[in-house]
């Protein structure tokens, strides 16, 4: 796009993607990074997906120092974690993983965390963590069988999509709801105006569907 800086999204997310999208913004390039998202043995929920994301943008950073087209770019990562206390929920990828989650889940509060990490055309980086607060109701077995079945919980922290079916698990939710889903759009929209890039640029001519 003309007008503006070259701008990369360091996921593969449709999430992600989608919520950038809603702000106006179209990346130019998507740049996942194949980062192991293992927390370390005693890591708390904050520093984990600090580091994660600082992580997933030194990679993205390193692949397009490589691109001529997108050298200078803006870069932007994330990275969500879903714990109750200090314990860092998987992201499910197997039943066993998801029904565990979802009981432990079941009528408490828990806390989603994401990281943003950002990376200026001078290679500078600004992070921020943005946390909200969750409670499920009490989940019957029939609730998490059903869930589990609906697929919704592949690959998300915490075994769920807050977005989808599990929206209705939700009794109360204490900060942002985009941070839930995975990027938190005022803070993210802020971090780059802050570091100069145009984030009105898309706006113009811009239809909500």
């Amino acid at each position: 796009m003309l007008g503006r800086p070259k701008f990369v999204l360091a996921s593969g997310s449709p999430r992600r993607l989608a919520l950038l999208n809603q702000a106006g913004i179209e990346p130019d390039a998507l740049r996942p990074a194949d980062v192991d998202e293992t927390p370390r043995r005693g890591e708390l929920p904050r520093a984990c997906a600090n580091r994660l994301a600082r992580a997933k943008a030194d990679a993205a950073l390193k692949s397009v120092q490589l691109d001529d087209d997108l050298r200078g770019s803006f870069i932007i990562s994330a990275d969500t974690v879903v714990a109750v206390g200090r314990r860092i929920l998987p992201k499910a990828n197997l039943v066993d993983e998801a029904a565990q989650c979802l009981r432990l889940l079941s009528g408490r509060n828990h806390r989603v965390y994401t990281a943003i990490c950002v990376v200026t055309p001078r290679e500078a980086f600004r992070q921020r963590l943005v946390e909200t607060r969750v409670r499920f109701k009490r989940l019957s077995d029939d609730d998490i069988q059903a869930y589990i079945g609906s697929g919704e919980w592949r690959g998300k922290a915490g075994g769920y999509a807050v977005q989808g079916i599990a929206g209705s698990f939700v009794v109360k939710m204490v900060g942002s709801y985009t941070n839930v889903v995975g990027l938190p759009l005022y803070e993210t929209v802020t971090l780059l105006g802050g570091e100069g890039f145009p984030i009105r640029h898309g706006w113009l001519n811009a239809v909500a569907v």
